[in-house]
């Protein structure tokens, strides 16, 4: 699987961006995409995921009511629109996806392909 991030840049607080990850390769029914953030000298975080039917979105709860998660499966994209942005959202965004091994998946963690980042900067 190869993935390929776009989209980041500069917005001031209160604006709106939309992230876009192309995926090539193994990416049907059986994967999980997502979205990740780190920021300047934190951990990588988990921001959102979508499972390949409709209607299966996680979130952070720092992000919840601001960002969409979708998901094009005809496509092979994943895409995060950011609403409302504010200065604690920049940082690289990754966009990731899970192979599901089992029923009971945590789409938090354990991601197996990882794409490069795009850098969202927020500015106050």
């Amino acid at each position: 699987v190869q993935l390929q991030a776009s989209g980041g840049g500069l917005v001031q607080t209160g604006d709106s961006l939309r992230l876009s990850c192309a995926a090539s390769g193994r990416t049907f029914s059986t994967t999980l995409m997502g979205w990740f953030r780190q920021a300047p000298g934190k951990e990588r975080e988990f921001v959102a995921a979508a499972g390949y039917r409709a209607g299966s979105t996680y979130y952070a709860d720092s992000v919840k009511g601001r960002f969409t998660i979708s998901r094009d499966n005809a496509k092979n994209t994943l895409i995060l629109q950011m609403n409302s942005m504010r200065p604690e959202d920049t940082a690289v965004y990754y966009c990731a996806v899970k192979i599901i091994r089992s029923v009971v998946t945590n789409p938090t963690m354990n991601y197996d392909y990882w794409g490069q980042g795009t850098q969202v900067t927020v500015s106050s």
